[in-house]
């Protein structure tokens, strides 16, 4: 099948420029494999993964295809340096994050050899990470599913390709799921785009099946922009869990984190631990209230409530808003041949419209 080539596909080294998001809870080592044998950028999600964890996940990846994949850190995490590490040792050509790394991390992983892309809601954001170094940059329009900014994609990804677009590649995300959406991330500039909640709903993904039933239901305007899960803006669908955090107060949310806490180190999950320490660490590197970070702490043990074990009774459902149009499970390479045919299909009526 005929390839696009872009600054993005060859950066990567990829042969379409089409990446799958690095999704905590969803984007494991089966999803990831899928995305870069079908000539996508898989991205592993490493965030809610324990350093162990992780490692086996990228020995399982590697298990399943030869082709590039990326690894997703938070800035954040406590142990980061020794995930840089690893990502160096073990040649993983890109390393995502979602928000802006530091200059020093970008430049050990420049040293190792690994690229570095941010992702981004807003063209000041976009303008901080380029001057940051960054490789490339994934601008999000706020169709876009989990933690996203309030500018649509139409409008955010040719501000940021006319402001950067000279100096790094673009990928436009948020509210993209077929051909035609790829074609109109091209006609805004980007250079390929970036995809989660369409990703999530192949055959591939982790999530358990009847969480996609659940999902496949959900309407355009079934989803909502809250911030009562963690204090910062994140699309979700429409729960009874989410109506009952917006109406509960601060405090309330604060002890209810705390007991979530407490459960999950009683529990013993090295995962929930994890977590904690992150909270730690950011509460140290960041200006947030300890009420901000023990809810943002709190918030993917919520996803992993839902997204992991199935509990729509207690958990959260982060999707973007093109939910509502996606109707189908479909494996990920059946996904890939049908954004292409349809992009070439797209690509040429346009051309056919130009000549006449």
């Amino acid at each position: 099948m005929q390839a696009f080539e872009t600054r993005a596909s060859a950066l990567f080294g990829v042969r379409y420029p089409i990446v799958q998001t690095g999704m905590g809870w969803v984007a494991g080592a089966r999803l990831t494999a899928a995305t870069s044998a079908a000539g996508g950028l898989g991205i592993l999600a490493s965030s809610t993964m324990t350093y162990d964890e992780l490692e086996q996940a990228i020995g399982r990846v590697k298990q399943r295809t030869s082709l590039p994949f990326g690894l997703n850190l938070s800035p954040d995490l406590p142990d980061i340096q020794q995930r840089i590490e690893l990502a160096v040792n073990q040649a993983i050509p890109v390393v995502s994050f979602a928000g802006a790394p530091t200059r020093e991390v970008i430049r050990q992983l420049h040293d190792g050899g690994v690229l570095c892309v941010a992702t981004i809601g807003a063209l000041r954001h976009a303008q901080k990470v380029v001057e940051l170094g960054v490789d490339a940059v994934i601008a999000q329009g706020s169709e876009g599913g989990g933690h996203t900014g309030v500018v649509p994609t139409g409008l955010l990804v040719p501000q940021v390709v006319d402001a950067v677009g000279k100096d790094v590649p673009v990928l436009a995300a948020g509210g993209i799921h077929d051909g035609r959406g790829f074609v109109s991330a091209l006609a805004f500039g980007a250079d390929g785009i970036a995809m989660g909640t369409r990703f999530l709903l192949t055959k591939e993904s982790h999530v358990p099946d009847r969480v996609k039933s659940r999902y496949l239901k959900t309407g355009v305007l079934d989803t909502v922009v809250t911030k009562a899960i963690d204090g910062r803006p994140q699309r979700v669908i429409r729960t009874d869990v989410v109506n009952r955090l917006e109406r509960t107060s601060c405090f309330f949310q604060t002890t209810g984190a705390i007991r979530s806490a407490i459960a999950f180190r009683k529990l013993g999950d090295a995962s929930a631990v994890h977590l904690l320490k992150s909270a730690r660490s950011m509460r140290r590197n960041s200006d947030l209230t300890w009420s901000q970070v023990l809810m943002a702490a709190n918030a993917p043990m919520l996803t992993k409530a839902a997204l992991v074990d199935g509990h729509e009774e207690g958990g959260i459902f982060p999707t973007g808003q093109v939910v509502g149009v996606i109707d189908e499970l479909v494996s990920v390479a059946e996904l890939f041949d049908l954004i292409i045919s349809e992009a070439i299909a797209v690509a040429s009526k346009i051309c056919s419209v130009a000549h006449d």
